[in-house]
């Protein structure tokens, strides 16, 4: 059986993502859509806006003590990477790396997870 093809660009980007330290996660944030359900299209200013308050992302990477404090988490861990989650707005660093924007939150800044975060809108 043949090896997969691997493309060595996504690779060498995917290392340069930063791995989280103590109790903060990685988290990429939710594409904002360019066109309005009508069709019309949103000014860049406006997504940057919006991408900047995102209350929606997605758990990237974990930092080792994320959810290791058994008195602040008597239930385990809120999330896991791979979910889906709803956090605070403006909450952690936010960081762009090759053009994708990602934040390094607090593990109790997660506010729920989501199974489909398309419907999910900050109010």
């Amino acid at each position: 059986m043949s090896e997969p093809v691997v493309d060595l660009e996504k690779r060498r980007k995917a290392s340069q993502l930063p791995e989280p330290c103590g109790w903060k996660l990685l988290v990429a944030l939710q594409a904002q859509e360019e066109k309005t359900e009508g069709g019309v299209y949103v000014p860049d200013e406006w997504r940057a806006r919006e991408e900047t308050a995102t209350t929606v992302a997605m758990v990237l990477r974990m930092g080792p003590d994320a959810f290791a404090d058994k008195t602040r988490f008597p239930n385990g861990a809120y999330c896991k990477e791979g979910d889906w989650i709803i956090m605070r707005a403006y909450s952690g660093t936010s960081v762009e790396i090759h053009g994708q924007h990602f934040r390094l939150i607090n593990d109790d800044c997660v506010e729920a997870t989501t199974k489909d975060p398309r419907g999910v809108k900050r109010v």
